[in-house]
């Protein structure tokens, strides 16, 4: 790689961080080819990114953004899943995590906060956006739910009522 690659590189990431909304710090070691597709698959899906860079040019763009205090976590083997949901990144590498022990997650940062290993964990178990959104309207439409019933249930009471007193007619 040349500097100019190393610089396109740098821009690059730098962009990422600043349109990103979090940002979750992985050790891989031990991960199969196969296992990072899946794992870069499992992503996709929810919408995060998982990338493998290079440390050195990965501090270089933490430099002067909102995760510049996630560069001493870049050591070793890293690699690192982001987000614009403040959950789906790490949501999917805290799970993928229980299945396969070889990827470590070593923390993150949910916009300027940092988050530890526990942070990030208490942060995956948290309803996604869209769980959330589905709730809500489940919620606002459950009123109106009740609204309607509560409306049917006087007319279908006089229509009993109705329906009895003709039955009590004809018996006589």
């Amino acid at each position: 790689m040349d500097r100019a690659q190393k610089e396109e590189m740098v821009a690059s990431l730098r962009k990422t961080f600043d349109e990103t909304n979090l940002v979750v710090v992985t050790h891989y070691s031990g991960l199969t080819v196969s296992d990072m597709g899946d794992l870069r698959n499992r992503m996709r899906e929810a919408g995060a990114s998982f990338k493998v860079i290079k440390n050195r040019l990965t501090r270089l763009a933490l430099d002067g953004t909102k995760y510049q205090d996630l560069s001493d976590m870049f050591t070793g083997p890293t690699a690192m899943a982001y987000s614009d949901d403040p959950v789906a990144a790490a949501k999917v590498a805290v799970n993928y995590s229980k299945d396969n022990e070889k990827l470590i997650v070593l923390g993150g940062a949910l916009g300027k906060e940092r988050l530890d290993v526990a942070g990030v964990k208490a942060l995956a178990s948290l309803p996604s956006l869209d769980e959330l959104r589905a709730k809500l309207v489940g919620l606002l439409n459950t009123p109106a739910t009740r609204i309607a019933v509560v409306l049917q249930a006087p007319a279908g009471q006089v229509a009993r009522v109705i329906k009895a007193h003709a039955e009590q007619g004809e018996a006589a």
